[in-house]
């Protein structure tokens, strides 16, 4: 299976079939609470950074959905000094990328992303929302699965490699803060593009 194949099973249409709740962007708040447990208990600091993962519809209600999202964001920006890019990556998926040094702004902000998809009826098209910390051993991901309703961390190594106990370390610590995924399996990777990037870097 092909990181694209991967992503479409993992976070598409067969982590749909077998979801256990629906997805809920009021779920994202939790990482109000996730981020001072993050900074203060467990040593991750925020890389200020967020992005929404979608995957778009050829049709003019749909590009009308997106620009909504780029006009709520735009006249947030002066408010909340939330800075936001929409680009797309080399598997043709898009991203609202958004950067915040408040947290509060910055979910807020994804939030308002998620749920004007969701209100012109894309929710769907929703696939993961991901926020970005690091540590000294290097970066950390929380990812939000809309097909799945929950959240699990991601933490890569060089070689594509995965830190898994470290993983697990940030599933036991955030237990109760988060809507967590048990099931090992839909933890999936959301490895860097062949030049070694993310779309929020």
């Amino acid at each position: 299976m092909g990181l694209l194949d991967g992503l479409r099973a993992v976070l598409g249409m067969r982590a749909e079939t077998d979801a256990g709740r629906d997805a809920d962007p009021d779920d994202l708040f939790g990482m109000s609470t996730a981020y001072v447990t993050m900074e203060a208990d467990l040593g991750y600091e925020s890389l200020d950074v967020g992005a929404l993962c979608f995957s778009g519809v050829d049709s003019a209600d749909f590009r009308d959905a997106v620009d909504e999202v780029e006009a709520i964001l735009e006249a947030g920006q002066e408010e909340t000094g939330t800075d936001f890019s929409v680009t797309s990556d080399e598997h043709g998926y898009h991203w609202v990328v958004l950067a915040d040094d408040d947290p509060e702004d910055l979910i807020t902000s994804l939030h308002f992303a998620a749920d004007t998809f969701i209100e012109h009826g894309y929710g769907s098209r929703l696939l993961a929302a991901v926020f970005a910390y690091s540590n000294r051993d290097g970066p950390a991901y929380w990812i939000y699965s809309f097909r799945r309703g929950r959240f699990y961390p991601f933490v890569p190594r060089s070689g594509r490699e995965r830190d898994q106990s470290a993983e697990f370390s940030l599933e036991s610590a955030l237990d109760g803060e988060l809507e967590l995924e048990r099931e090992k399996e839909y933890w999936y990777p959301l490895w860097p593009s062949e030049g070694g990037t993310h779309p929020w870097e």
